[in-house]
């Protein structure tokens, strides 16, 4: 049975009252009555008081220990919190964009709180494949392991000056495909938007030269980027690697922008490219323009001949 503490503690006071009067009528049984009455009622109130005492006591240090505790807790969300804004100004004072780390992350909240587990897997690939590019770039390169178009579109859509691309012969099989509409539109944007400058240089191999069929259709793809405003170019290599005078870039396409980083795709033997690589390390995006300028240099314009092989 609980009994509330009010009447706990008149009990208590009660119970102390009469055991204070009767151990005085034991010690003076001849005293006078209210005497010994008003001794008890003393000892009563003083329990009484007491018991408030502890009471307060009590309360007091469950009032301390809950303000310790919501002192800590403010504490550390005022950590958080100035963590969150350093982070924010770091941002801000990079050039980067607070507004869309800040969509990033209250979004994620919302992914977590709403989606179903495989919708937060995605997410949760998503954000770390973006923090191992970000964290790879710390070092001024990148690398992914197939053919990335993402990265050539979204660099295409970025860049402010120029664009520089070699393209392999393997590399030709690229424009029929459906990546290589997309591709376009943002080179095609790039040139009316802002004015970026595009060269692409083809490598051709020798015995591509030597066939009507494959030059006459190579022909007509070179006219097609030449109609949008692409300056083409074409070199036709010699037979053995050797007398290349670039060996690799005959093998490798590479894309330069704003002659600040370029992207180089690696293919293996049968022409896939299994390897994306985003370079910006100043050393070797030098080396990569001048390899582009004295190829084109050497590199023919394309005849006009805008119609298609059958």
């Amino acid at each position: 049975m609980h009994i509330a503490p009010l009447v706990l503690k008149i009990l208590i006071t009660v119970v102390v009252s009469v055991v204070a009067y009767v151990l005085t009528n034991l010690v003076n049984q001849s005293g006078d009555e209210l005497w010994k009455i008003a001794v008890a009622v003393v000892i009563g109130g003083s329990a009484l008081i007491v018991q408030y005492m502890v009471d307060f006591e009590q309360r007091l240090g469950t009032l301390e220990t809950g303000h310790m505790e919501r002192s800590r807790r403010l504490e550390e969300d005022f950590d958080h919190l100035s963590d969150a804004a350093a982070l924010l100004s770091d941002l801000d004072d990079a050039g980067m964009s607070t507004s869309d780390a800040k969509r990033l992350i209250k979004n994620l909240r919302r992914v977590g709180q709403q989606g179903p587990e495989i919708v937060k897997a995605f997410a949760r690939s998503e954000v770390e494949s973006l923090a191992s590019v970000v964290t790879d770039l710390t070092g001024m390169s990148a690398h992914w392991p197939r053919d990335n178009n993402e990265w050539l579109i979204r660099l295409t859509q970025c860049a402010q000056r120029t664009i520089d691309a070699t393209s392999s012969s393997v590399d030709q099989r690229f424009w029929g495909t459906d990546s290589a509409g997309p591709y376009l539109d943002a080179q095609t944007e790039a040139m009316g938007a802002r004015q970026v400058t595009i060269r692409r240089l083809f490598m051709v191999r020798e015995s591509e030269a030597n066939d009507p069929v494959v030059m006459a259709r190579f022909t007509w793809l070179c006219q097609a980027q030449l109609s949008v405003g692409i300056a083409v170019r074409y070199l036709v290599l010699p037979p053995s690697p050797v007398e290349q005078p670039h060996p690799r870039l005959a093998s490798r396409d590479v894309v330069i922008f704003d002659t600040d980083l370029y992207l180089e795709f690696e293919p293996d033997q049968l022409g896939v490219n299994v390897k994306t690589t985003l370079d910006a390390q100043r050393e070797r995006v030098n080396r990569q323009v001048r390899w582009f300028n004295a190829l084109w240099v050497r590199a023919q314009e394309v005849a006009p001949d805008p119609e298609p092989a059958s």
